[in-house]
């Protein structure tokens, strides 16, 4: 059974360019488009890893990593950010938040796919 990739951006490209990544190595991919979207689709579809960008509407991705850190059901999902902002300082809170990776747009979809495969295989 494939497994199953949460993507979490606000840019509808960039869901789609991520999604195809993923697709063609052959994992599942659910959209959502920022954090709250996101809170809803994890309850309806469970995911083995979740790729998020920092700044979005309604709730950022840092919100939404605590939101879900919090949560017994969802304390131990590994959560990679994917994001334009690279400062050390954003990087540590979203450490501290619970990211487990940190990967700085633009990408080569080849780094996401080997973030992938160390986090979840």
């Amino acid at each position: 059974m494939s497994k199953t990739i949460l993507v979490v951006d606000d840019a509808s490209s960039m869901r789609g360019l991520i999604g195809m990544t993923l697709k063609s190595a052959g994992y599942n991919v659910v959209e959502a488009c920022d954090g709250r979207d996101a809170i809803c689709k994890i309850e309806l579809q469970p995911v083995n890893m979740m790729i998020s960008d920092l700044n979005m509407p309604n709730m950022n991705g840092i919100e939404l990593v605590k939101t879900l850190k919090t949560s017994a059901k969802y304390k131990f999902l590994p959560i990679v950010m994917l994001t334009t902002e690279s400062e050390e300082s954003k990087k540590q809170e979203g450490q501290q938040a619970g990211a487990k990776a940190w990967i700085v747009k633009p990408f080569k979809p080849e780094t996401v796919l080997k973030v992938v495969k160390k986090i979840i295989g």
